[in-house]
């Protein structure tokens, strides 16, 4: 209706200052010019949103055929100034024929009953009374069929137009498509972190608590440090599952009080140490290389390095039957100019129960562990090696930052 007003103000100035409502053809002509207007002004502006909205709540379009957000190009700007032409192109028809149709629709459904209306002059001569007074009701029952029909037509157009004028561009779905695996990146590091921290713990605590339970009368001093070692395993797990927490909050910033992401140089002696209290013996083979020191390593390498670790401890605990051999070293890569960080961990594999296979492959957790390597182009295997269960894990250590 504001373009309309507006066209038709300036149709009826340049036609010598005449009222151009008050003239059909003047109308439409103000009608046909507004529309390069509407499609200019919807080249700008949230018109796509709005809209994509609007096609949503009356057109019953499903949401996937719909793009979201502002127009990121012309090209999508051009289709969402199509579709706003076209929309309000028709939804001025369909208002126009609605304010003017259902009077003139009553009043000659009404002509047989109240005779004075067959004197009114109808003009145009399209309703001529002569030829009897009850064809008006049928020509007033044709306008409102009529009516629905092009309401009921311009709807079916506007639902079949919106995905091709409102749907998504290449540009939007690569948008789409890099929203979706940043999200999906943060889940599976989070998984990753849970899992790693929380069922470490677990399975160190229950182990823990089993063996303190079965030297309780026989070695008190062994009972105290299961002891000592579950309450520092509960509370390193607890300030490191509320570091977690916070990073599912949107928007939250991480607490100055948070436990800091557990290193290969800070945390390794007591990861070993609380695995030896549950009860498992581990041999430990540490040669950092000519650094001669673990603290040289990259944060980002350590940090990973250790979860890996982390990692074989725990399958060791809930599928080993064995003492653990450790061997960490950094030696020369492919080229001699780059080093590599290489983690190796055997261990007797436990002998399966009667009626179930021996365990052959790693869960969530291995998986885990070698996302962690493939993000700074290293690797894991891990599998049956001989006699024993193998984890060997090689994390590059050149272009790594510190």
């Amino acid at each position: 209706m504001p373009y309309f007003l507006l066209m038709q103000v300036v149709v009826g100035v340049v036609a010598g200052g005449v009222n151009a409502l008050n003239s059909a053809p003047l109308a439409f002509l103000a009608y046909v010019a507004c529309l390069p207007l509407v499609a200019v002004t919807a080249l700008f502006g949230p018109v796509r949103p709005m809209s994509v909205a609007a096609v949503r709540a009356m057109c019953e379009v499903p949401g996937e055929w719909l793009a979201d957000g502002p127009a990121r190009s012309w090209g999508a700007r051009g289709r969402a100034s199509a579709w706003w032409t076209l929309h309000l192109g028709a939804g001025a028809l369909i208002s126009g024929m609605t304010l003017a149709v259902p009077p003139m629709a009553v009043m000659l459904i009404a002509v047989p009953v109240v005779g004075q209306l067959r004197d009114v002059r109808l003009g145009y001569g399209w309703f001529a009374m002569d030829t009897g007074a009850y064809v008006a009701p049928l020509l007033g029952i044709g306008l409102l069929a009529g009516l629905t029909l092009c309401a009921v037509g311009a709807g079916q157009l506007l639902a079949r137009m919106a995905p091709v004028l409102l749907g998504p561009t290449a540009a939007d779905r690569l948008a789409a498509a890099e929203e979706r695996a940043a999200d999906l990146a943060l889940r599976n590091r989070l998984a990753r972190e849970l899992h790693d921290a929380v069922g470490h713990a677990l399975s160190a605590v229950t182990l823990q608590a089993a063996a303190a339970r079965r030297m309780l009368e026989r070695d008190p001093d062994f009972v105290r440090e299961a002891l000592a070692a579950i309450e520092d395993t509960t509370r390193r797990t607890v300030g490191e599952l509320d570091a977690v927490l916070g990073l599912l909050r949107d928007g939250d910033p991480a607490r100055p009080d948070a436990a800091p992401a557990p290193t290969l140089a800070a945390d390794l002696d007591g990861l070993l140490a609380r695995t030896r209290v549950a009860g498992t013996t581990v041999t430990a083979h540490q040669d950092p290389g000519p650094a001669g020191d673990w603290t040289a390593l990259p944060a980002i390498a350590s940090r990973e390095a250790y979860r890996i670790v982390q990692e074989g401890l725990t399958n060791a605990l809930r599928h080993g039957a064995g003492p653990v051999d450790l061997r960490i070293r950094i030696q020369a890569g492919p080229d001699s100019a780059h080093r590599e960080l290489e983690i190796i961990m055997t261990n007797p594999p436990a002998v399966p129960a009667e009626g179930r296979e021996t365990r052959t492959t790693g869960g969530r957790g291995l998986r885990g562990a070698a996302e962690r390597a493939a993000l700074l182009g290293g690797s894991v295997e891990a599998g049956p090696h001989g006699d024993r269960w193998r984890l060997r894990a090689v994390l590059p250590l050149a272009g790594v930052a510190r």
